[in-house]
């Protein structure tokens, strides 16, 4: 059975619901409890910082389980929950923050090359993304699987929506977070690499044109990893309630499954042009899954109801292997009553403004 994992990225906000700039001293307090910074010799392990001081960043360890992977997204937030609490500020799960504020670079000589290389772009990135660690028996495998999932994964995208403000505002996108991380010149959708050789040819065009600093920077809606034997499936925001990360988790190593399984039967990709896939990419941060999403493989919109059904079906078999379906089909159920993290949100500001979003988020963090 492939094994999963998921990264989280989360927002530290202050009393008044601005970004604070405090992680370096929530890592302090993690430190002095007994935690490491330092990930373990697989995705995620650890409490770690992120590109800014506003920003935390936990990993559950590889699981075969949607049980076990649900125990451990939820101890990750207890744990970072815990660090910002013991430095007096609090933990949101939010892709974007919902009240204006600036952001402050972390520390280290990485961040401050990209910072002068990518300025504008990095001064305004503080976004918070979910990233799916899919087992992979090797790299021709894996990009075989990249070649394959493309098409699918905006769904993935308006299924997580959680991003509809920015700098105080409401952005008329589900995931804005979308729309600002593309601004990366090595983010997005591709086209299918052909072979692993034609990948990793890929990859290192963008290192020498600086497009990309190094390896990790390579923002492919879904990548290679460069450390693990695994696909990382980078598209989704960061998930309001730990549930939606499971359920983004089991679709993702659904459809990686289901993608092998094409490669070795010889079917080939659905799609060999990328602006097909930014177009239904752009349509999934639009309008999440309140409105139309582009269907695979005819690529024509279709009620966002009906594509993320499709998606189901077409990794049903996979599902069903894994024992993951009755468990993937409780959680649609509950995001279609709730509705997406960019939906909650937008009912609270409707409430109570940009405080009363920031207070619910925090809450459904730590639900």
């Amino acid at each position: 059975m492939r094994t999963v994992g998921v990264e989280e990225e989360y927002l530290l906000v202050g009393p008044d619901g601005a970004p604070a700039g405090a992680a370096a001293a929530a890592l302090r307090a993690y430190e002095l409890r007994g935690g490491t910074p330092e990930p373990e010799p697989e995705p995620g392990g650890g409490l770690e910082g992120e590109l800014k001081e506003q920003q935390l960043e936990t990993g559950t360890h590889p699981c075969e389980d949607l049980d076990a992977l649900a125990d451990e997204v939820r101890a990750g937030r207890t744990r970072a929950r815990a660090a910002a609490d013991a430095v007096g500020v609090r933990l949101a799960a939010v892709a974007t923050s919902p009240v204006a504020g600036e952001s402050t670079l972390s520390r280290g000589a990485r961040y401050h090359h990209m910072a002068r290389e990518y300025a504008l772009t990095l001064r305004e990135q503080l976004t918070g993304g979910c990233h799916v660690h899919v087992r992979v028996q090797d790299d021709d495998e894996g990009v075989a699987v990249l070649d394959r999932i493309g098409p699918w994964l905006p769904v993935l995208l308006a299924l997580s929506a959680n991003s509809p403000y920015w700098r105080g505002e409401d952005s008329g996108y589900e995931s804005f977070r979308s729309q600002v991380w593309n601004r990366w010149p090595s983010a997005g959708p591709t086209a299918p690499f052909g072979s692993a050789g034609g990948y990793h040819r890929v990859v290192q065009d963008l290192l020498d044109t600086g497009a990309a600093l190094d390896h990790g920077m390579i923002y492919f809606d879904a990548r290679l990893s460069h450390t693990y034997p695994t696909v990382e499936i980078r598209v989704a925001d960061v998930c309001l309630r730990g549930g939606d990360a499971v359920l983004v988790a089991a679709l993702a190593r659904g459809l990686v499954e289901t993608a092998a399984r094409e490669a070795a039967d010889g079917v080939p990709p659905v799609v060999d042009r990328v602006e097909r896939l930014r177009a239904a990419s752009w349509r999934a941060g639009r309008s999440g899954v309140t409105g139309d999403l582009v269907a695979p493989p005819a690529f024509r919109p279709a009620p966002a109801r009906d594509v993320v059904r499709s998606l189901l079906e077409h990794v049903r078999p996979a599902l069903t292997d894994h024992g993951d379906v009755e468990r993937v089909e409780t959680l649609l159920d509950e995001l279609w009553v709730r509705g997406t993290g960019a939906t909650q949100q937008r009912a609270w500001f409707r409430a109570g403004g940009p405080a009363a979003v920031v207070d619910g988020a925090v809450a459904a963090t730590a639900d």
